[in-house]
């Protein structure tokens, strides 16, 4: 996973941001807040509960604060600004990763297992995409993915930059298709449409686009009479499409092939 940018300073001396002195627990916290109840997970999880109805520009100290019953001032005993909070937005929403199954052996399939797994995160938080990115992974949980994806990686006996490249490579794979899906669920939340009538509606467009000029686009008249546009699971299919072909390329390496110049 990546990570978000934080703003304020951490401890002098520490190298590290407040957000993520804050997430691994560098920092002290008032245990008791001006209010009954009040308590940093509770402005983490309200945080949370606003991105997800209403995506991350939505978050804010006074927002968060507003939900909370709280005065916006209260909330900086806990957190120091609105970056650090997002970074703990992210690391909770993130989670830690599932335990790979048993039943899953090998890089490949151990590399399938974390980018669907990684999926699955940002699907069910698509706000996550919209946290600018300003570091490679370093909260908690970032770095547990980060482990996970390296150790299926580790039996491939190359050396850890190529592991490391792989890894960002299959990373940004998931990213960028998730981050395709998250910007049609916005467009399907304003328009009020259902995913499937958001497919009806394309594939009437592209047939009254391309009807009276057939020989033009003869493929796409063809895929248009196969009902391949108006197909339900086209989006896992696609993904698991993209994801076996960047897999295969990995996997010339692994069998031998000399790298790529930089890998």
């Amino acid at each position: 996973m990546t990570t978000g940018g934080g703003e304020g300073g951490g401890t002098e001396g520490s190298g590290l941001s407040a957000g993520l002195e804050t997430a691994w627990g560098l920092r002290e916290r008032p245990s008791k807040g001006p209010k009954r109840g009040l308590a940093l997970d509770r402005i983490v999880a309200t945080g949370i509960e606003v991105a997800a109805a209403e995506g991350i520009g939505a978050v804010s100290m006074g927002r968060v604060a507003k939900e909370l019953g709280v005065s916006t001032m209260s909330l900086y005993r806990y957190v120091a600004a609105k970056g650090e909070l997002y970074v703990l937005m992210q690391d909770a929403a993130t989670g830690a990763p599932p335990r790979r199954p048993d039943s899953v052996v090998g890089w490949r399939a151990g590399l399938e297992w974390w980018a669907r797994e990684q999926r699955a995160v940002f699907q069910r938080n698509l706000w996550l995409l919209r946290i600018p990115i300003s570091s490679p992974p370093a909260t908690p949980h970032g770095l547990e993915w980060m482990e996970r994806g390296l150790e299926v990686l580790d039996s491939c006996g190359r050396d850890e930059g190529w592991m490391i490249s792989v890894l960002m490579l299959v990373g940004g794979y998931v990213r960028n298709e998730v981050s395709l899906m998250a910007d049609l669920d916005a467009a399907m939340r304003a328009d009020g449409l259902a995913p499937d009538e958001v497919m009806r509606r394309y594939e009437r467009t592209v047939d009254a686009l391309t009807a009276a000029d057939a020989d033009r686009f003869p493929v796409l008249r063809r895929l248009l009479a196969a009902g391949t546009f108006g197909e339900a699971d086209a989006e896992d299919a696609e993904f698991e499409f993209g994801l076996g072909r960047v897999l295969d390329g990995v996997a010339v390496m692994v069998e031998g092939e000399r790298p790529s110049p930089g890998i």
